[in-house]
C-alpha cells in the first residue's frame, strides 16, 4: 500500500500531561485552533472524565514552514460537573474551533474551573477536583493549505 502524499509520517506524536494552570496553558497553546466535532465531545460521569478528539493545527510544524494537522485526544480527570454554552448537541457533525483552555482556581484548592473557549462564543466549563489533563496525538499528520490567523483590532478594543 502506498501512503497518501499529503500524509507525513512522524516518528512520535505529541504527548503532554497538565497538572497545574501553567501546564494547562502549554496544552492550550498546542490546541489553539483545533477543530472539534460536537459528536467528539463526551462527559463520562461514572469515571469523572471529560474527553474530546479533534484535529490539532501543529504550530511547531508551522514554525518550520509546514501547515499540518493531526488527530489529537484530550481528556480531563476529576471532573465533577460539566456546563456548556452555545454547543449544538443536536448537531453532532457541527465543528467547533477551540481557541483556548483556561483554569480558574476555586476557593478550595486545588479544585477549580477549566474553561474550553471556542470561536463564536461557545464554551464548556468543567468543575474539576484539580488540574489533570492529558493530550495525545492519535495518528499521522496531513498537510493543510491554510494557517489559522487571528486578526487583532487596532488598540486592542473589540470594534466600535
Amino acid at each position: 500500500m502506498v501512503p497518501h502524499p499529503s500524509i507525513s509520517k512522524q516518528p512520535a506524536g505529541l504527548k503532554l500531561l497538565a497538572m497545574d494552570a501553567e501546564d494547562l496553558a502549554c496544552l492550550s497553546a498546542h490546541l489553539q485552533d483545533a477543530l472539534v466535532r460536537v459528536g467528539d465531545l463526551a462527559f463520562l460521569p461514572e469515571k469523572n472524565r471529560f474527553a474530546l478528539v479533534g484535529s490539532r493545527f501543529d504550530w511547531a510544524a508551522e514554525d518550520g514552514g509546514r501547515h499540518e494537522r493531526c488527530r489529537t485526544g484530550v481528556h480531563f480527570e476529576g471532573v465533577r460537573r460539566v456546563r456548556q454554552r452555545r454547543i449544538a448537541r443536536g448537531r453532532p457533525d457541527a465543528v467547533l474551533e477551540l481557541l483556548a483552555l483556561t483554569f480558574e482556581p476555586a476557593g478550595d484548592p486545588p479544585g477549580g474551573l477549566v474553561r474550553l473557549i471556542f470561536a463564536g462564543g461557545a464554551a464548556i466549563l468543567l468543575d474539576v477536583e484539580c488540574v489533570e489533563a492529558r493530550l495525545c496525538d492519535l495518528g499521522p499528520r496531513w498537510s493543510v493549505t491554510a494557517c489559522p490567523s487571528h486578526e487583532l483590532d487596532e488598540g486592542g478594543g473589540g470594534g466600535s
